[in-house]
């Protein structure tokens, strides 16, 4: 009878937490299926579209066809619709259909003079948006934010300055200038472009790491070389030959030589790789392509800039500020990098979507700091997205991670019903699996960064509490505005005990105090980072929360009170609270419902 019973218990409580995805987060995502805040929702499902085209046999080539029209522009304005549709504007819908359609093995450009095409251009156009010019176009937040005319600024100066080009236009002869004389010889293919390409790009990109840095912004390599790569051909012809032993005749541009100054300027690495598929991308291209998506795009905003560098967050390498692939598992606005990588997979040839599930799975948990939330997060935005626009790459990230958002509501659900019945109150139940929670961040934490350093690391939380410097009643309330935190980090021999450490230690160490524990503050800084985070997933309030009303010991409200106090891990941001009691509400009538008998 009791089996019974508890059975019913957490069918109740389960189904309740799951009857609207909405509850599993603290995160805004019906909020961003509209586009506010973020537009990384149509990352996937423009992903969808373009997966489900090309497996039904679509075609994404840009030809340099004498045609008014190319077929691979019917999958470009449905793609661009569909991202209207899921929030974007008609910039930031053209910025991400053009760099998905160039990763699933579009071309960035092709041909010249009559027919050229390029996909930033067409993207643009099919958008119906103007173009804005590169200097317009923001970076991504990274704390701050700044445009691209630091850049634009160095390469216009350089020009002033008689210094970008090794030739001086004043030299070049009459009906030499503007000629195929000039375009297509020695003096346009082997000296003046290859020499603006490398000099352009260079100063460009220095510039924008410098003004990063001017503006307190940690400089981005990534968004560096891509401003830096852009800024450069605005000025240079983009379609020129390039000199014998620099690439392939009509295959390879002046573009992949921008590209290439720009990547080494901001040392990113020769070659990199797509999560999922491995498949190796030259570097100096992708930076070369993408800047000249940039420059014919148009005036995406910061949050477009953001799903770009989530999207780019698709190589293992980390190249880019997009941290969806990386150990700190993002907010559910930032979650983007595997619908990417999901694509890439399932145009592979002979491709298998069990095998694309079982390696999404093992890829995400083998680096995260919490393998729970990993795939949790990937499940909730992935089911949102699928709202949206159904299609076959949130079909499979959905596949891939109900399992585990399965297996976690289960097992939450049953230690709760369980403690309950031994008479342990609901805020020592959510309690322990926070105390779970944190035990399992820096458990992964000192795995990760022991495996990264050759050395054995490990990091301690303690005293993590609200309201360090401030006294605002939210601030009060909910800890991750402003934490007190003690943090331990060790290295070996070495420890660092770092009191105050989000208030006092950090701000101290960016101003050249506290050198001594210097070397401790980016594991530390990790560790917190996913802490502040943890609202992304709040099963350890909603699941006790469902069970404890199914079982009728409180009002639901009272009882997602009860919980939010004492998720000393999970409720770092308001929200929890009302997601709870929804829940709560649920599973108290369904369980009532299945005490009742109608045949």
């Amino acid at each position: 009878m009791e089996n019974n019973n508890k059975a019913k218990i957490l069918s109740a409580a389960q189904m309740a937490s799951v009857s609207n995805i909405s509850n599993l987060t603290n995160d805004r995502i019906e909020a961003l299926a509209g586009g506010h805040g973020m537009v990384n929702i149509a990352i996937h499902t423009v992903a969808n579209v373009i997966a489900e085209e090309l497996l039904g046999g679509g075609s994404i080539a840009i030809r340099f066809a004498d045609a008014r029209q190319l077929p691979v522009e019917n999958i470009i304005k449905k793609a661009i619709d569909t991202a209207k549709a899921s929030g974007a504007d008609g910039a930031n819908a053209a910025l991400l259909t053009a760099v998905l359609m160039y990763l699933a093995g579009t071309a960035a450009q092709v041909g010249i003079p009559a027919g050229n095409r390029k996909l930033g251009a067409t993207c643009r156009m099919l958008a119906g948006v103007d173009r804005s010019g590169v200097s317009a176009i923001p970076t991504s937040k990274m704390n701050s934010k700044i445009s691209a005319f630091p850049a634009v600024l160095a390469v216009n100066q350089a020009m002033l300055d008689g210094t970008l080009s090794p030739i001086n236009g004043r030299d070049v002869p009459q009906n030499v200038g503007g000629s195929p004389l000039y375009g297509h010889s020695a003096l346009g293919e082997d000296i003046i472009w290859p020499g603006i390409a490398k000099k352009g790009a260079e100063i460009g990109t220095k510039a924008m790491l410098d003004a990063m840095a001017g503006a307190g912004i940690r400089p981005d390599p990534l968004h560096a070389a891509l401003f830096g790569a852009a800024a450069i051909l605005e000025v240079i012809h983009p379609d020129a030959e390039v000199p014998e032993g620099e690439g392939r005749y009509g295959r390879t541009t002046s573009v992949r030589l921008v590209g290439k100054a720009a990547a080494e300027t901001a040392g990113l690495p020769e070659k990199i790789h797509m999560h999922l598929t491995n498949q190796e991308f030259d570097t100096a291209q992708l930076v070369g392509d993408i800047g000249l998506i940039l420059k014919d795009i148009g005036g995406p905003s910061v949050i477009g800039m953001m799903a770009l560098a989530e999207i780019l967050a698709c190589f293992k390498e980390g190249i880019s500020s997009g941290f969806s692939s990386g150990p700190v598992n993002a907010p559910l606005g930032h979650q983007g990098s595997y619908a990417v990588a999901v694509m890439k997979a399932l145009l592979e040839e002979n491709a298998d979507p069990k095998e694309i599930a079982e390696q999404l799975v093992q890829e995400r948990t083998a680096n995260s700091l919490n393998p729970e939330s990993a795939l949790v997060s990937i499940n909730i935005i992935a089911r949102k997205a699928d709202e949206v626009r159904l299609g076959p790459v949130t079909r499979l990230m959905i596949r891939a991670t109900e399992p585990m958002r399965t297996k976690a509501i289960f097992t939450k659900a049953s230690f709760t019903y369980d403690q309950l019945k031994e008479g342990k109150s609901l805020a020592e139940v959510v309690k322990a699996l926070d105390d779970q929670r944190l035990l399992t961040v820096e458990t992964q934490a000192g795995a990760l960064f022991s495996e990264m350093t050759g050395e054995k690391v490990t990091v301690k939380v303690e005293n993590l509490h609200s309201a360090a410097r401030r006294t605002a009643k939210l601030v009060k309330k909910y800890w991750s505005f402003d934490p007190y935190v003690d943090m331990t980090v060790t290295l070996g021999e070495k420890k660092a005990v770092m009191e105050g450490f989000v208030h006092d230690i950090i701000p101290r160490v960016c101003q050249g105090e506290c050198q001594d524990v210097a070397w401790a503050v980016p594991f530390a800084a990790g560790v917190m980072d996913e802490l502040a985070l943890a609202g992304c997933n709040i099963l350890n309030v909603v699941i006790p929360v469902a069970v404890a009303s199914a079982l009728k010991l409180n009002d639901p409200s009272v009882l997602a009170e009860e919980a939010e106090r004492a998720a000393y891990i999970s409720v770092g941001i308001p929200g929890a609270k009302a997601h709870a009691t929804e829940a709560g509400i649920l599973a108290s009538e369904i369980a009532e419902f299945m005490q009742t008998s109608y045949f």
